[in-house]
């Protein structure tokens, strides 16, 4: 009998030995960081500026993976049905990691399915008139949709994404009567915007400011409660007293599946707020418009408050897909 349990303690030890020693030596091949959406856009940049500086620090290739589709949801389910070893990240957005789930039945992930890392960064929305509307400034806007309930339209990359919740915010606030037309993209809205096919639209700031700068659409304020220090000269929305709730913005996290070993999380946070430090990463994603995120938010409780504050908005446009 005592040499039974002599043994199974050994056997035991041993297995320990063999987890830790695994886990001291992460990483010891390439990681994968899947983007829910194709190459080009903000959560791709996002995605391919942090790699490079993740991949430094860490001593092996960081790929990416584009997995487009409902939203970047289903890229963010590939990262939570993975093995929880550090090997496949997400690096998602608002809209995949906290709206999804509240505006579709077909989204069976919670926040709970992921290991939180870190915010990366994060960019204000920009409403923006056709240059043809003949819109100059937010209180134009307010002005002519309260005369004409029902007569305009805005544009969003899709339902239930951070810009439609962000332009249900401005309804909201604003008491206007404003029709949302849903776009598959950032690409088709465009194209309206610039043919007067539609009046108003709301981007990420990166998406929507060179064609604010070429002047072929007009800003009429970023979403976000002060303004951005990339576009200082553009108003917050909040400025407006009957806008002054508004306070919304598109974020971006480094996330891993749920149960990740605490050795190779603190490891991932450890390079991750390294690579924030970084000059040439602030240097690129400033210069996109991005705002990089502080080393001392607390994941959980920010993303409990960022769920309340979408499910509020989900629930007032009774937002479902």
């Amino acid at each position: 009998m005592k040499t039974l349990l002599l043994r199974c303690l050994a056997a035991a030890a041993c297995s320990a030995a063999v987890l830790a020693s695994a886990q001291t030596a992460y990483p010891a091949k390439p990681i994968t960081i899947v983007v829910g959406y194709p190459p080009g856009g903000s959560t791709d940049l996002m995605a391919r500026t942090l790699g490079t500086e993740l991949s430094t620090r860490l001593g092996v290739p960081v790929v990416i993976d584009n997995v487009g589709g409902a939203g970047g949801s289903i890229g963010a389910q590939k990262v939570v049905r993975a093995a929880p070893d550090g090997y496949t990240l997400l690096v998602g957005a608002n809209n995949e990691i906290a709206i999804s789930r509240l505006v579709s039945a077909s989204v069976k992930y919670e926040i709970k399915d992921f290991t939180p890392l870190g915010l990366i960064a994060s960019q204000p929305m920009l409403l923006v008139a056709s240059a043809k509307s003949g819109v100059k400034n937010l209180d134009q806007f307010m002005a002519q949709v309260k005369a004409n309930p029902g007569k305009f339209s805005y544009g969003s990359s899709g339902v239930g994404t951070g810009l439609h919740l962000a332009g249900e915010m401005v309804k909201d606030q604003g008491g206007l009567f404003l029709t949302h037309i849903p776009y598959r993209g950032v690409a088709p809205l465009v194209n309206d915007l610039l043919g007067s096919n539609i009046e108003f639209g709301v981007f990420v700031l990166s998406s929507g400011l060179p064609y604010v700068q070429n002047g072929q659409m007009v800003a009429l304020g970023t979403t976000e409660q002060k303004r951005s220090a990339v576009t200082p000269q553009i108003p917050a929305l909040a400025e407006n007293p009957k806008l002054k709730g508004i306070d919304i913005s598109t974020w971006f996290a480094l996330m891993g599946p749920a149960n990740l070993p605490e050795p190779v999380a603190s490891r991932l946070k450890k390079a991750l707020a390294e690579s924030l430090q970084s000059p040439d990463l602030r240097k690129k994603l400033e210069a996109s418009g991005s705002a990089i995120a502080p080393l001392s938010v607390d994941m959980p409780k920010f993303l409990a408050e960022e769920t309340l504050k979408y499910k509020k908005i989900v629930d007032f446009a009774k937002i479902k897909e």
